[in-house]
């Protein structure tokens, strides 16, 4: 069983546990300032595996599994097997830092999903596939070059604008780490991706 796989299962398992029972979402989500105060730096990485609801949790395994399984199995055919859990793990703990650095002395602040690991999938799978069609909303097609121009576009405003229960910044920080993951362990990557890119184009 790969890695994606076994991931996929144990979010859903532990997210539907967690939503039948409070005490155990409440255990396991990231508080910054349990994390800094009281040494509870398990939930850097807890809080990816449990979600707000059905719908948090549907939206986050199906973008994962989406383009998770193309981006496993590239890695696997190329011999990097070990790849693909450091690109997800390090998304999840990379995405969790400006959560630590804006709220580690507020008690009340929660954060949970994993929605960071998800953008760094994401964005690692657009830097090799950029020429991919995908559809914006499931109704607009574009290449992936374009969603992922529109993705640190739209996660950089959301961010600033500030108005949301929904954590941008892990957002902006998950893709941030897929893009340097790509770079630092496959720095080819790059001008494979200028070349699609400028091939793709009609000038």
């Amino acid at each position: 069983m790969g890695f994606l796989f076994a991931i996929l299962i144990a979010t859903v398992l532990v997210s539907y546990q967690a939503m039948q029972r409070p005490v155990v979402k409440e255990k396991l989500l990231y508080v910054p300032y349990r994390v800094k105060h009281l040494n509870e730096w398990y939930r850097v990485l807890t809080h990816a595996l449990v979600h707000a609801d059905y719908t948090h949790l549907f939206v986050n395994a199906f973008v994962l599994w989406q383009f998770g399984m193309r981006l496993e199995s590239m890695f696997n055919m190329d011999g990097q097997p070990e790849l693909f859990p450091l690109l997800y793990i390090g998304g999840v703990a990379f995405a969790a830092f400006p959560g630590m650095m804006r709220h580690h002395n507020n008690p009340g602040y929660r954060s949970l999903g994993a929605s960071g690991a998800v953008s760094a999938v994401l964005i690692a799978y657009i830097l090799h596939f950029p020429t991919t069609e995908l559809l914006l909303f499931f109704i607009i097609p574009m290449p992936a070059f374009v969603a992922g121009i529109l993705f640190f576009v739209y996660e950089h405003k959301m961010d600033q604008r500030g108005r949301s229960h929904i954590a941008h910044d892990a957002h902006l920080w998950g893709g941030l780490f897929g893009l340097l993951f790509t770079g630092i362990t496959e720095p080819g990557t790059f001008p494979k991706f200028a070349a699609a890119v400028l091939a793709y184009l009609p000038f």
